[in-house]
C-alpha cells in the first residue's frame, strides 16, 4: 500500500499545536510524493499548509477510523503513536468519564479529582473471577489478574503503582488493597484483611503532607506484601518502606506543609486530654508518640541565641520549648542544652569539646529533629509489621509498590534526584519485561520474529550507581573532611562531562543536567552533601538513649542498627525498631553514621528490583489531567509530559514495532466476511479463507503473518482493511439507496394516479346526489302541506267530542252519589243492632258460667279433704320412716367422723389458746407493771395531757366524718348531674352522628374513585413491607445457616447437637390423667355435663354461677354413681368370699375355678384402678373448677358483683370436696378388702402343686404378705399429707385473692379520682368543648367495652375447641374401652385367658401409623435420610421418606410419648442437614430433601387438626390428626431449615448458570452475521487467558433450565416453589447480563441489543412452554429488556431523550447515562451519542430519586414463601418399598 494511498484526499491527520500538542485535519487534495506541503482543512473550516521535510520524508500522523476511537485498550488502535493515544485518552475521559484505559499490559488512570461509584462492592464482585479483556478496564481488574494468575501459576505477584504527586497513586494503592480483602478475605476470625485496610491513615498521617501539587501528597515509598495461604486466603503483610523526605520535618516550601500529625495534633491541643503536656496526653504508645511528636515542635522553636565571637552560641536556661521538649523525651535539661551548642573531636591522643556556630548549631538540631522523627516513623512502621504478622507458612504473596513517580520542579535537590534515579531502574524493569511479553507471545503462536530494538536506559543508570558514578563521587567527597558542594559538582563535570546523559548548565558552577528518559532535569547541587551525611553528633544520641522514657531509649538503642534492611518486623525477634528496608545493615555505630543516604537508598532499591524480578509485574500508571485539580478537566500538555515520563509512550513504541495488531481467525472472519468473494466461502476452514482473503488484499506480506490462533498486523494494516470495508458498504449501500429510491417513486405515481380517479367518482357521485335530493324535497312539501290540513281538522272534531264528554260525567255523578248516601244509612242502622244483640247474649252466657264453677269448687274441696285424711293416716305407719330412713345410715357414719375429726382439732386448737392465753396474760401483767412505774414517774399531768389529746383526735375525727359525708353526697349529686348531662349529650350525639353520615354519604359519592386509588396504593405499600418484612427475616435465616457452616468447618470432626425447642402438649386436662391409667373409664355424657358447666360458668360469670346449683348438683349426681359402684363392688366381692369358702366343699375341676377367680379378682382390680382413677379426675376436675370460679369471682368483684354469692359458691366447693375425700377413704377400705380377699385364696392355692406352678396376675399377687397392708397404711397417711398440702395451698391462694380484692379496690378509686379531676376540667371547658370532649369520653369507653368483649368471645372460642377435641378423645377411649370389656367377657366365657392381664383390641386395617423401637431410631435415621439416594426412589410416591417420618410421629402422638417425638425431630432435622453438607454442591439431593422437608411441613400443618388447615382433608385424612401434642414450634424449625434449603438450592443452581450467562446473552451470535467484532488489544493476548473454551450458547443455559425444572418436578417439590426458584435465578440471569453490559464497551451496541432482545424472548418463550409465565420471571427481567431497547432506540433529538427517559423506568439514571455513554458503533455509518444528548437526558431525569448503585445485586435473594399445600393422600395407602431396608417398622 502506497503512501499516495494513504494519504488521499478526505484523509484525517494529525499536526502540531502549540496549544493542544496535537490538532486534527483532513486533506483537501490527494499528496503525491515530491510535494512539499500539504493542504489541509482545519476542524474550523480553515485551510493551512503543512510544510514537509522532504529529506526526512516527516509526513503527519494519521487518523484512525472514528470506530477505533474510544477503545479500551491503546495498542487495539490501528496508528499506534503519541497523537492517537492523547486523542484515545482525551475521549474517553471527558466524553464518557471513563478514566482507566488499558495500554498493553498498562492501566493508565487518570485523576478524575470526584468520588465516582465504581469501587463498591457490587464492581468487586463484578470483576472477581473476570478475564481481565472481558470487561472495562479498572484497578480491580488488574487486581485480579494478579490474584488469578497467583492462584493458576502458583508464582508472587507484585503490582507497581506509579506517577507524579497528585495522580492518585495511593488511591489506587488503597483500591488494589481492597480487592485483596474483599477477594481473598481471611479464613479465620484475625480479620487480617480489615488490619491491612486500616493502616492507611496511619501511615498517611505520618507520612503525606500537602505540596504545591497534592493536598495529600505520600513522601515515601513504600511496597506492601500481602500474603496468602494455600487456599488464597489472607494470612498477613509486611511493609517496607523507601526514602522517607526527613528535611520536610525542619523545612518546608511555600504553599507546603509539614506531615499531617503535627496539625493533627495541634488540633487536639486544647482537648482536656492534652493539657498536661502544652500538647499532653496520658495512653501507653500512643502517648508516647504523641510526646515525641511534640518534642519535636518544640524542638523546633527553640531560641538559638549567637555569642560575639561568631563562632560559639548558647540556649537560654529558661527556655520553655526546650524544656518542654526534654521533659516530654525524658532526658537531662543541662546536658540537652549543653551538646545542642557543642560538638566532641577525638583524636589519638586527646578529646577535644568544640564550640559550635550558629549556623552550625541549627544543622544540628535539624538533623536531630529529622533523626528522631525518622526514627518513630521506622518505630511505627515495624510495630504496623507485627499486627499484620501471621504465625502460619505463607504460600505466596501479592506486592503492591506506591512509589513516587519522576519529577521535575524549577529547583530539584537531592530528593529529586534519588526519586528520578529509582524511575530509571523501574523503567529499565518495565521495559525489559514489555519486550519480553511481546517475545513469549510471538514464540506462542509460533510466527518469525527479529530482535525489536527498545530504550536501554542503562547508560544513565551507569551514570548514577557505577564506579565513580554521581553516588560514588557524592559518597566519596562526604568522606572528605572539607567537602563541600561546589567541589563535589566541579568532579561530575570533570569526570561525566563526555557522557551523553549528563550536561553542564551554561549559567550555573553548581548544577547539572542529566537526561533521564523522561526529560532532562536540573539538579541544584547545593544541601547534597549534608542531606546525604544525614549527620547526627554521638553525643545528642547517648543522651536519647539515657531517657527514662523506655519507648525514647528504644528508638535510639543501637540493636536496631544489627537488623539487615531486608528483614521486617514479621522475622525480627528484636523490638528495638526500624525494620526499614532502606536502612541497610550497618557495621559499627559511630557518630558520623558512615553509610550514607544514597549508599542505603541504592541498597534499598537494589532489594526492590530483585523482589520484583521474582514476581510477575502488574503496572498501573497515574496521571495527572490538570494542575488545578479540576473535575474531569483534561489539560494536553501536562498529560503528555506525563504519558512520556510513565513510560506509556514506550509502551506503545515497542508494541508499534512488531504486530500490534492481533486478530483472531473467527473475528477477522466475521468482521470483513463482506470482504471475501462467494466463492471463496465455500471453503469451511476459516484459517484458509482469511488466509487467501489478505494474500488478495494486502500485497505485502511483511505487513502481516499467520499464528497458531491469531493473524498479526503491522501498524495501520487495520486501518487499511476498515478502509476497503467501509468503500465495499459504502457501494452496497448506494445500490440499496439507488433501487429503494427507484421503488419508491413508483410508489408515489401510483399513489397519485389512484388519487386523481378516486377525485373524479367522488365529483361524478355528488352530481347525482344533489339532483335526488331535489326531487326527494320537492316530493316531501307536498306531503307536508296534506298532513297539516289533516291535522287541523282532527283538532276541531277533538275539541267538540271532549265538551260532551264533560257534560255527561257531571250529569251521571250527581245520580251516583244519591245512591250511595242511601246505602251507607242503611249500613250503619245494622251494624248498630249487631252490637247490641252480641251484648245481650254474652251477659246470659257470663251468668251460667259463674254457677257452674260454683258447683265444681265445693265438689272439689269436699274430695281433696278426703285425700288429706288418708295421707295424715299413711304418715302415721312405720312404713313410711323406714323409707325415709334408707340412706342415712352411711350419712351418720360420715357426721361422726367428721365431729371425731372436728374435736381433735378442736382439742389441737384448745391446748394452742391455752397457751398463748398464759403468754398473753404474763404480758399483760407485765406491760401494767411498766405503766405504773410510769405513771408514777409523769404523775397527773401527764395524765391529763394525754386526754386532752385524744379528745382533740376525736373532735377532728368526728369533723373529718362529717366533711367526708358532705362530699360524698356533693359526690352523688355531681354524678346524678353528669349522668343527666351524659343522657343529654348522647341525644345530641346521635343528632350528630345522623348528619354525619349523611355528609358521610355524600362525601364518599364524591371520593369513591379517590379512596380506590388511595386503597389500591395502600395495598401496595403493605405488600411491599411485607415482602421487605420477609426478605429481613429470611437474610437472618440465611445469614444463621451462613454461621453455622462457618462454625461446622471449624470444627469438621466434632458432632453439632442443635437443642431444639420442645414441643407443647394440647391444652387437655386429661392427657396428665391417661398417664395414671391405662383403663380411663369416664362416660361421655359425664365429661360432657361437667365441661358444660365449667364453661356456663365461664361465661354467664360469678353471679348466675353462685344462684344456679347445676354444677353441683351434676358433682353429687356423680357422687352417688361413684357410692352405687362402690356398693356393686363390695356385692361382688362379698359373692367372691362365699365362692371361695365353698370352694373346699365342692369338688370340680380346679382349673376352671381357678380360672374364673383369676378372671373375677382380674376384673375386681381392674374396677379398683378405675374407680381411683375417677377419683384423681374429679378431684382435678373441682381443682380446676374452684381455680374458674376464683378467675370469674376477681372479675366480677371489678363490676361490683355480691361477695355473699361468691363466698357462698366456696362453702359449696368445699363440701363436695369433703366428700370426695370421704370417697376416696372408702376406695381404701375396698382396696384392703381386696388385698385380704388375694391372701385368702392365695392360702387356699397352697395346697395344691399344679395351681402355684402357674402364673397368677400381677395385680393379685402383689399383696400376699403383710408387706402389702403397711404399704396401704402409708399411702392413706401420704392421702393425709397431700390434703394437708392442698388445705395450706388453698389457704394461700385465699390469702391472694383478698390482696388482689384490695389491689382492685385502690385501682378503682384511683379510676374515681381521674374521672373527677376529669369533670373538674370538663366543666372549665365551653359547652361545644363539653359536648366535644363527651362525646371523646363516651367513644373511649364503648372501643374498651367493644375490645373486652372481643377478648371474652376469643375465650370462649377457643374453650369451645378445647372441649370438642376432648370430646373427640374421650369418645375414642370410651369406645376402646367397651371393646376391651366385651372383649373380656367373651375370653372369660371361653376359660381361654393368657397369663398376663392385657386388654386386646379388635383386629383393625392399616391405621396409617408405623411404629418402632427406640434403639431402631438411629437405623430409621441413617436409612431414610443420611444414606438415601433419590434414584433409589424412582417409581414410587414423592416425598415417600417425608410420609414415613410422618407416620412415625404419628404413632409416637398417638402412645402419647413426646421424649419420642422430641428425639424424632430433632434427629431428622440434624439429619438431613448432614446430608445437605454433604452434598452442598448437589443440585438433586438438595431439591430431593427440600421437597421433603416442605412436604413433612405441609403434614404437620394438614393433621394438626387446626381447622384452618384441615378445610380440604377427607374424612379419612382427619381421622390421622395428631391427638395429643402440638408441634407448632417445630412446624416452625422445619420452616427456617426449608429456607436455608431453598437458598442453598438457587446457590448450586446460580454457581452452575453463572458461569454461561455472559458468554450466552452477550457473546455468542444467537443471530448468525449480526454482530461485527471490533479489533482488540494485548489484553486478549493468550497468556492472560485461561486455557480452554468458556463459550456458551443460549441452548445450553435452557437445557440446564430444563434439568433443574424436571428435577424438581420429579421429584413433587410444590408448584409454587419452583416458580420461585426460576424467579430467582431469571433475576439473577438479568443481574450478571446487565452488570457486565455496564462494565463493557465492547458489547454496548445496536447489534448487542437486537441479540438480548432475541435471547430473552426465547427465555419467554421457554417459561410459556413449561407453564412458569406466571412466576413474575419476566418482571425481573424488564430492566434488561429496557437496556436492550436502548441500545437500538435513536439517540439524536430531544423527542429521542423523552422517549428514552418515558421507556426506561426500571433503569436508574446512572445506568442510563452509563450505556450511552459505553454505546460503540460498529461501523463508521453510525454516529456516535453526542455528549449534549446524554447531557439533555440527564436533565430530564434529574428529579429521579434513584438510588446511587449502578449495578444490580445478582446475590439478592426474593424471600422465599410455603404455601400451605394439602396432600390428597391417606396415610393407610402409601406403600413402602424394601429398597429402604425398614423391615423394623411394624403398620399399626
Amino acid at each position: 500500500m502506497s503512501v499516495g494511498e494513504l494519504y488521499s484526499q478526505y484523509t484525517r491527520v494529525w499536526i502540531p499545536d502549540p496549544d493542544e500538542v496535537w490538532r486534527s485535519a483532513e486533506l483537501t487534495k490527494d499528496y503525491k510524493e515530491g510535494d512539499k506541503s500539504l493542504q489541509l482543512r482545519l476542524e474550523d473550516d480553515t485551510i493551512v499548509q503543512y510544510p514537509i521535510d522532504v529529506q526526512g520524508n516527516q509526513l503527519p500522523f494519521l487518523r484512525n477510523p472514528d470506530i477505533l476511537v474510544g477503545e479500551n485498550d491503546l495498542t487495539a488502535l490501528s496508528y499506534l503513536h503519541e497523537p492517537a493515544v492523547l486523542h484515545n485518552l482525551k475521549v474517553r475521559f471527558l466524553e464518557s468519564n471513563h478514566i482507566y484505559t488499558y495500554c498493553g499490559i498498562v492501566l493508565v488512570a487518570i485523576n478524575p479529582y470526584e468520588q465516582l461509584p465504581i469501587y463498591g462492592q457490587d464492581v468487586i464482585y463484578a470483576y472477581s473471577g473476570q478475564n481481565m479483556g472481558d470487561m472495562d478496564p479498572h484497578i480491580f481488574a488488574v487486581a485480579e489478574e494478579a490474584y488469578k494468575q497467583m492462584a493458576r501459576d502458583e508464582k508472587n505477584q507484585s503490582i507497581i503503582v506509579s506517577g507524579e504527586s497528585g495522580a492518585g497513586k495511593t488511591v489506587s494503592a488503597k483500591y488494589a488493597m481492597r480487592y485483596f480483602a474483599t477477594v481473598g478475605g481471611s479464613a479465620s476470625d484475625t480479620n487480617i484483611e480489615e488490619k491491612v485496610l486500616a493502616s492507611s491513615p496511619i501511615m498517611e498521617a505520618i507520612g503525606n503532607a500537602k505540596t504545591t501539587r497534592n493536598d495529600n501528597s505520600s513522601r515515601f515509598g513504600k511496597y506492601i506484601q500481602i500474603g496468602f495461604d494455600k487456599r488464597y486466603h489472607i494470612i498477613g503483610a509486611n511493609m517496607r518502606t523507601y526514602l522517607l523526605e526527613k528535611s520536610r520535618v525542619v523545612f518546608q516550601a511555600d504553599d507546603e506543609r509539614n506531615y499531617h500529625i503535627f496539625y493533627q495534633l495541634c488540633a487536639a491541643a486544647s482537648l482536656p486530654e492534652f493539657k498536661e503536656l502544652a500538647l499532653r496526653v496520658r495512653e501507653s504508645h500512643q502517648i508516647s508518640i504523641f510526646k515525641i511528636i511534640a518534642s519535636i515542635l518544640h524542638l523546633g522553636n527553640v531560641e538559638i541565641q549567637s555569642e560575639r565571637d561568631g563562632d560559639s552560641c548558647s540556649i537560654s536556661p529558661e527556655d520553655e520549648h526546650l524544656n518542654n521538649f526534654c521533659r516530654l523525651l525524658g532526658v537531662e535539661h543541662n546536658q540537652m542544652e549543653h551538646w545542642l551548642c557543642h560538638r566532641k573531636l577525638v583524636t589519638t591522643s586527646e578529646t577535644y569539646v568544640k564550640t559550635m556556630s550558629l549556623q552550625q548549631v541549627v544543622n544540628a538540631r535539624n538533623a536531630l529533629a529529622k533523626h528522631i522523627y525518622a526514627q518513630l516513623f521506622g518505630w511505627i512502621v515495624e510495630h504496623i509489621n507485627k499486627a499484620l504478622h501471621t504465625s502460619l507458612k505463607q504460600h505466596s504473596f501479592i506486592g503492591v509498590l506506591d512509589i513516587y513517580g519522576f519529577e521535575t520542579f524549577e529547583v530539584n535537590s537531592f530528593e529529586q534526584f534519588c526519586i528520578n534515579y529509582a524511575n530509571e531502574k523501574l523503567q529499565q524493569q518495565f521495559n525489559s519485561h514489555v519486550f519480553k511479553l511481546e517475545q513469549e507471545e510471538y514464540m506462542k503462536e509460533q510466527i518469525p520474529w527479529t530482535l525489536i530494538d527498545f530504550y536501554d536506559n542503562q547508560p544513565c543508570i551507569d551514570l548514577i550507581e557505577a564506579k565513580l558514578g554521581i553516588l560514588d563521587l557524592l559518597d566519596e567527597e562526604c568522606k572528605v573532611p572539607k567537602g563541600t558542594d561546589q567541589n563535589w559538582a566541579q568532579k561530575l563535570y570533570d569526570r561525566h562531562s563526555g557522557s551523553q546523559h549528563f550536561q553542564k548548565p551554561r549559567m550555573s558552577n553548581t548544577a547539572f543536567i542529566v537526561v533521564h528518559f523522561a526529560d532532562k532535569v536540573e539538579y541544584l547541587s547545593d544541601g547534597f552533601l549534608e542531606k546525604n551525611r544525614d549527620t547526627v553528633y554521638e553525643e545528642q544520641i547517648n543522651i536519647l538513649k539515657a531517657s527514662k522514657f523506655p519507648l525514647v531509649a528504644d528508638l535510639f538503642h543501637d540493636d536496631k542498627d544489627s537488623v539487615p534492611a531486608s528483614t521486617t518486623s514479621g522475622k525480627s525477634s528484636s523490638s528495638k525498631i526500624n525494620i526499614r528496608s532502606s536502612r541497610p545493615p550497618l557495621k559499627a555505630p559511630n557518630k558520623e553514621h558512615k553509610k550514607t543516604v544514597g549508599h542505603q537508598f541504592r541498597t534499598s532499591l537494589h532489594l526492590l528490583m530483585e523482589t520484583l524480578n521474582a514476581t510477575t509485574p502488574h503496572y498501573v500508571r497515574c496521571i495527572k489531567p490538570n494542575d488545578k485539580k479540576l473535575p474531569f478537566h483534561f489539560d494536553p500538555k501536562r498529560a503528555v509530559q506525563q504519558l512520556r515520563a510513565c513510560g506509556v509512550l514506550e509502551t506503545i513504541r515497542i508494541s508499534a514495532a512488531g504486530y500490534p495488531s492481533r486478530w483472531a481467525y473467527h473475528d477477522f472472519f466475521n468482521r470483513y466476511r463482506v470482504l471475501v468473494k462467494k466463492r471463496e466461502l465455500a471453503n469451511t476452514d476459516k484459517k484458509a479463507i482469511c488466509k487467501s482473503v489478505l494474500e488478495s488484499l494486502i500485497k505485502d506480506p511483511d505487513k502481516f503473518q499467520f499464528g497458531r490462533t491469531k493473524i498479526f498486523f503491522r501498524a495501520g494494516q487495520v486501518a487499511y482493511l476498515e478502509k476497503l470495508r467501509a468503500d465495499k458498504f459504502r457501494a452496497a449501500t448506494i445500490m440499496i439507496q439507488k433501487t429503494v429510491r427507484g421503488w419508491l417513486q413508483r410508489v408515489k405515481y401510483r399513489r397519485l394516479k389512484w388519487a386523481t380517479l378516486t377525485l373524479q367518482r367522488y365529483c361524478r357521485g355528488y352530481l347525482a346526489r344533489r339532483l335526488a335530493e331535489h326531487l326527494r324535497r320537492t316530493h316531501a312539501a307536498v306531503v307536508f302541506q296534506k298532513q297539516y290540513r289533516m291535522r287541523r281538522a282532527r283538532l276541531a272534531y277533538q275539541r267538540l267530542r271532549r265538551a260532551a264528554l264533560v257534560i255527561q260525567a257531571f250529569v251521571r255523578g250527581t245520580f251516583v252519589r244519591r245512591i250511595y248516601h242511601q246505602v251507607l244509612r242503611e249500613h250503619k242502622a245494622t251494624i248498630i243492632q249487631k252490637h247490641v244483640r252480641g251484648w245481650m247474649a254474652r251477659r246470659r252466657f257470663q251468668q251460667l258460667r259463674g254457677a257452674a264453677i260454683v258447683i265444681q269448687c265445693a265438689f272439689r274441696r269436699l274430695k281433696a279433704k278426703r285425700e288429706l285424711k288418708a295421707l295424715k293416716i299413711e304418715a302415721r305407719s312405720a312404713e313410711h320412716l323406714k323409707r325415709l330412713n334408707v340412706g342415712m345410715e352411711n350419712k351418720v357414719v360420715q357426721l361422726q367422723r367428721k365431729i371425731d375429726d372436728q374435736n381433735k382439732e378442736f382439742k389441737t386448737l384448745s391446748e394452742q389458746l391455752s397457751a398463748v392465753t398464759s403468754t398473753y396474760t404474763m404480758e399483760v401483767e407485765k406491760l401494767k407493771k411498766e405503766l405504773g412505774h410510769y405513771q408514777q414517774s409523769q404523775g397527773e399531768d401527764g395524765s391529763l395531757r394525754l386526754q386532752e389529746e385524744v379528745e382533740t383526735l376525736r373532735t377532728e375525727l368526728e369533723r373529718a366524718h362529717s366533711e367526708r359525708k358532705i362530699l360524698e353526697d356533693a359526690h352523688t349529686r355531681e354524678n346524678d348531674e353528669l349522668r343527666q348531662r351524659v343522657a343529654d349529650l348522647e341525644q345530641e350525639n346521635a343528632l350528630l352522628k345522623e348528619e354525619k353520615e349523611q355528609l358521610n354519604n355524600q362525601i364518599l359519592c364524591q371520593s369513591k374513585d379517590e379512596f380506590a386509588q388511595n386503597s389500591v396504593k395502600e395495598n401496595l405499600l403493605m405488600k411491599k413491607e411485607l415482602e421487605e418484612e420477609r426478605s429481613r427475616y429470611q437474610n437472618l435465616v440465611k445469614e444463621y445457616s451462613r454461621l453455622e457452616q462457618r462454625y461446622d468447618n471449624l470444627r469438621d470432626e466434632m458432632t453439632i447437637i442443635k437443642q431444639t425447642p420442645g414441643h407443647r402438649r394440647n391444652p387437655s386436662n386429661q392427657s396428665s390423667l391417661e398417664s395414671d391409667s391405662n383403663y380411663p373409664s369416664i362416660s361421655t355424657s359425664e365429661v360432657g355435663d361437667t365441661e358444660d358447666a365449667l364453661q356456663q360458668v365461664e361465661e354467664i360469670g360469678l353471679e348466675k354461677a353462685a344462684m344456679d346449683m347445676t354444677v353441683f348438683l351434676k358433682l353429687q349426681k356423680r357422687v352417688r354413681e361413684l357410692e352405687q359402684e362402690r356398693k356393686k363392688m363390695q356385692t361382688q366381692l362379698e359373692k367372691r368370699e362365699q365362692q371361695d369358702s365353698k370352694k373346699v366343699q365342692v369338688d370340680q375341676p380346679k382349673n376352671d375355678i381357678d380360672v374364673d377367680q383369676d378372671a373375677d379378682l382380674a376384673y375386681n382390680s381392674l374396677k379398683r384402678q378405675e374407680l381411683e382413677s375417677e377419683n384423681k379426675k374429679l378431684k382435678n376436675e373441682l381443682n380446676e373448677l374452684r381455680k374458674a370460679m376464683a378467675d370469674q369471682a376477681t372479675q366480677s368483684d371489678s363490676t361490683h358483683s355480691s361477695p355473699d354469692s361468691y363466698s357462698l359458691l366456696l362453702n359449696q366447693l368445699k363440701l363436695a370436696n369433703e366428700e370426695l375425700e370421704v370417697r376416696k377413704e372408702e376406695v381404701l377400705i375396698l382396696r384392703t378388702q381386696i388385698v385380704s380377699a388375694d391372701q385368702r385364696r392365695l392360702a387356699g392355692k397352697s395346697t395344691e402343686p399344679n395351681i402355684n406352678a402357674r402364673t397368677s396376675w400381677p395385680n393379685s399377687e402383689k399383696h400376699v404378705d403383710q408387706e402389702d397392708a403397711i404399704e396401704a397404711y402409708h399411702g392413706v397417711c401420704q392421702t393425709n399429707r397431700l390434703l394437708e398440702a392442698q388445705l395450706q395451698a388453698q389457704s394461700r391462694e385465699h390469702e391472694e385473692e383478698v390482696e388482689h380484692l384490695k389491689a382492685q379496690v385502690e385501682a378503682l378509686k384511683e379510676e374515681m379520682d381521674k374521672q373527677q379531676q376529669t369533670f373538674c376540667q370538663t366543666l372549665l371547658l365551653s359547652p361545644e368543648a363539653q359536648v366535644e370532649f363527651g362525646v371523646q369520653q363516651e367513644i373511649t369507653r364503648l372501643t374498651n367495652e367493644n375490645l373486652d368483649l372481643k377478648e371474652l368471645v376469643e375465650k370462649l372460642e377457643k374453650n369451645e375447641k378445647k372441649l370438642k377435641k376432648q370430646l373427640k378423645i374421650y369418645m375414642k377411649k370410651v369406645q376402646d374401652l367397651e371393646a376391651a370389656q366385651a372383649l373380656a367377657q367373651s375370653e372369660r366365657k371361653r376359660h381361654e385367658l393368657n397369663r398376663q392381664v392385657t386388654v386386646q383390641r379388635k383386629e383393625k386395617d392399616f391405621q396409617g401409623m408405623l411404629e418402632y423401637h427406640k434403639e431402631d431410631e438411629a437405623l430409621l435415621i441413617r436409612n431414610l435420610v443420611t444414606d438415601l439416594k433419590p434414584q433409589m426412589l424412582a417409581g414410587t410416591v414423592p416425598c415417600l421418606p417425608a410420609y414415613i417420618l410422618y407416620m412415625c410421629i404419628r404413632h409416637a402422638d398417638y402412645i402419647n410419648d413426646d421424649v419420642k417425638v422430641h428425639s424424632l425431630l430433632t434427629s431428622t432435622i440434624n439429619g438431613i442437614k448432614k446430608v445437605l453438607k454433604k452434598h452442598n454442591e448437589n443440585f438433586e439431593m438438595t431439591s430431593f430433601w427440600l421437597s421433603n422437608t416442605c412436604r413433612l411441613l405441609h403434614c404437620l400443618k394438614q393433621y394438626s387438626g387446626d381447622e384452618g388447615f384441615m378445610t380440604q382433608n377427607t374424612t379419612k385424612q382427619n381421622e390421622h390428626c395428631l391427638k395429643n401434642f402440638d408441634l407448632t414450634e417445630y412446624r416452625q424449625v422445619l420452616s427456617d431449615l426449608s429456607i436455608q434449603i431453598y437458598q442453598q438450592l438457587i446457590k448450586i443452581a446460580e454457581g452452575v448458570l453463572q458461569p454461561m450467562i455472559v458468554s450466552a446473552m452477550l457473546e455468542n451470535e444467537s443471530i448468525q452475521g449480526l454482530s461485527g467484532v471490533k479489533p482488540t488489544g494485548y489484553r486478549k493476548r493468550t497468556s492472560s487467558m485461561a486455557d480452554g473454551d468458556n463459550s456458551y450458547c443460549l441452548e445450553a443455559v435452557i437445557r440446564q433450565m430444563n434439568s433443574f425444572h424436571t428435577v424438581m418436578c420429579d421429584q413433587g417439590l410444590d408448584p409454587e416453589i419452583i416458580l420461585q426458584v426460576f424467579k430467582q435465578l431469571f433475576y439473577m440471569i438479568n443481574a450478571v447480563t446487565l452488570n457486565n453490559l455496564l462494565l463493557r464497551k465492547d458489547v454496548c451496541s445496536w447489534s448487542t441489543g437486537m441479540q438480548l432482545r432475541y435471547n430473552i424472548s426465547q427465555l419467554e418463550e421457554w417459561l410459556r412452554g413449561r407453564n412458569l409465565h406466571q412466576s413474575g420471571a419476566v418482571q425481573t427481567m424488564e430492566p434488561l429488556i429496557q437496556a436492550a431497547q436502548l441500545l437500538q432506540l435513536k439517540k439524536k433529538t430531544p423527542e429521542d431523550a423523552e422517549a428514552i427517559c418515558s421507556l426506561c423506568t426500571s433503569l436508574s439514571t446512572q445506568q442510563i447515562v452509563k450505556i450511552l455513554n459505553l454505546y460503540t458503533p460498529l461501523n463508521e455509518f453510525e454516529e456516535r451519542v453526542t455528549v449534549a444528548f446524554i447531557r439533555t437526558i440527564q436533565a430530564q431525569l434529574q428529579e429521579r430519586n434513584d438510588p446511587q448503585q449502578l449495578l444490580l445485586d445478582f446475590k439478592h435473594m426474593f424471600p422465599v414463601l410455603f404455601p400451605f399445600n394439602p396432600s390428597s393422600l391417606t396415610m393407610d395407602s402409601i406403600h413402602i418399598p424394601a429398597c429402604l431396608n425398614l423391615e423394623f417398622l411394624n403398620e399399626v
